[in-house]
Order: structure tokens, then C-alpha cells, then sequence
């Protein structure tokens, strides 16, 4: 019979962790690489049955890397703390490991993200598919210092469930966490684009329109109009951030 490794990356998600463990229980192992934590979640995640990692944070690509080692069985189900595994999807995927052939090497999970609680169903939200199911032995992971994400040699499907993911639990947590990934999208295309006047003042506005008229945030009502006011907020803030860096290094070749 296939077996499956549920796994978890972490760091400092007391708030969250306990859901995303019970939710993946069901899976053969869980396994946690944590970032060391400073917080309640390691003394939460002990009080179930998980093997625990801890690993010095090098980046998303690099700590998904070393999690994907640490898991024992050939098929890996991945979930960030922030996500659930539903009950349909659990029932979905111990199904598919009931096959004696499955001729997939990985199955993208289409996932339902929450604005402030709310489902947020159009631009480009939902389905949002997720390479999150995958043979640990055809896998690998984007070298990227953002938006990484798996990859797998082979055929791959699509799972019909979702994985529940709630990304914004308030507004103070979203702006931090966007701050934190400019800085590091910022990093990685500095040396790739000339930043203009075009990509910090229109790009971003073109990319709010995109959203939220032609892809249809409109009918998320007030919280679609959040969404895309933040992805135009995001566009301008990468790309202050990846001129800021370009003006240093100008300075410095001086």
C-alpha cells in the first residue's frame, strides 16, 4: 500500500499550527521542520505524535528543500501552516493511494483562500491550483527567493478538493508579511529590469484594473476591492524597492 508523509514548514505560528497539524493527522507520519521558533509552537506541536526538525532559515526554496529529505515515505502531501487539509481531500487522496498504479508522479490541489474570513472566489484567487502531492523521488523544488514552488518530472493531474488557506488574518499581519516578500522580489530582479516611471506609477494601476475589473474581484464586493488595492500596492512597492537597490548599486560602481 502507498504511504504519505504529511508535511509542515513553520516559524513562530502558534496561531495557526494546531488546525494544520490536526488537519493532516491522518497521513501515515507529519512531519515539521520549524525555523526555530521562538514562540508557542514547538510546545504545541509536541503535544501530537510528529517528528520535529529544526533547520536555520536559508529561504523558502532552501527550507522546503530539506524538508522533502526529512520525509519518509514515497508519496509527500505539503501544507504551510496557514493551510488546512480538508476532509474531502483526505478522502481523495487516501483513495488515489489505494490504486495499485497511479501513473502520476504529482497532482496540483486547487486551493480556497480567505480574505479577513472571507472566500475570495475571482482574480485568480480560486482555484489558484498547488503542486502539493507529489513522489518524493521525481520532486524538486524553484530555485527562487519567492513564489517558489514544486516541481515534479512526468505526468501530473488534478486533485477535485481543496486545500483551505488563510492567508490574511488581519491587515497588520498582510502588510508585514508584503513588506517582507518585496524585499525579497526585489532582491532577486534587481539585476533583471530598468525600473521607470512607467513600472512605479502605471504598471501597478494597470495591474489593479486586470484584477479587479477583467478578472473579476469586483464580484468579491468589499473585500475583492482589498485584494486588488493590495496586488496594486504590491506592484508599486517591488518596484521602489528594486530601484532603491539599483540607485546603491549605481552609487557604489561610482
Amino acid at each position: 500500500m502507498n504511504r504519505v508523509s504529511g508535511v509542515i514548514i513553520c516559524h513562530n505560528e502558534e496561531k495557526n499550527i494546531e488546525e494544520c497539524i490536526k488537519s493532516i493527522l491522518w497521513c501515515d507520519e507529519v512531519v515539521i521542520i520549524d525555523s526555530f521558533s521562538t514562540d508557542e509552537t514547538l510546545n504545541i506541536a509536541g503535544k501530537y505524535t510528529v517528528k520535529i526538525f529544526q533547520h536555520k532559515w536559508n529561504g523558502f526554496s532552501e527550507q522546503r528543500k530539506y524538508a522533502l529529505t526529512k520525509a519518509g515515505y514515497d508519496w509527500i502531501l505539503v501544507i504551510d501552516s496557514d493551510e488546512r487539509c480538508t476532509t474531502e481531500l483526505q478522502k481523495e487522496i487516501k483513495s488515489m493511494l489505494e490504486k495499485e498504479c497511479i501513473p502520476e508522479n504529482g497532482f496540483e490541489i486547487p486551493r480556497k483562500s480567505f480574505f479577513l474570513d472571507k472566500w475570495i472566489k475571482h482574480g485568480g484567487w480560486y482555484p489558484n491550483y498547488q503542486l502539493r502531492f507529489f513522489r518524493k523521488a521525481f520532486a524538486d523544488v524553484t530555485e527562487r527567493l519567492v513564489h517558489e514552488s514544486y516541481y515534479v518530472t512526468g505526468q501530473t493531474g488534478k486533485m477535485k478538493n481543496d486545500i483551505l488557506h488563510y492567508t490574511v488574518s488581519s491587515i497588520s499581519d498582510y502588510v508585514n508579511k508584503i513588506n517582507s516578500y518585496s524585499d525579497q522580489s526585489a532582491a532577486e530582479k534587481a539585476g533583471k529590469k530598468n525600473i521607470t516611471y512607467f513600472d512605479i506609477f502605471i504598471m501597478p494601476r494597470i495591474a489593479f484594473f486586470q484584477q479587479y475589473i477583467l478578472k473579476g474581484n469586483f464580484l468579491d464586493g468589499l473585500g475583492g476591492l482589498m485584494v486588488s488595492q493590495f496586488h496594486m500596492i504590491t506592484k508599486i512597492l517591488n518596484n521602489m524597492k528594486i530601484r532603491e537597490l539599483q540607485n546603491k548599486n549605481d552609487i557604489q560602481n561610482k
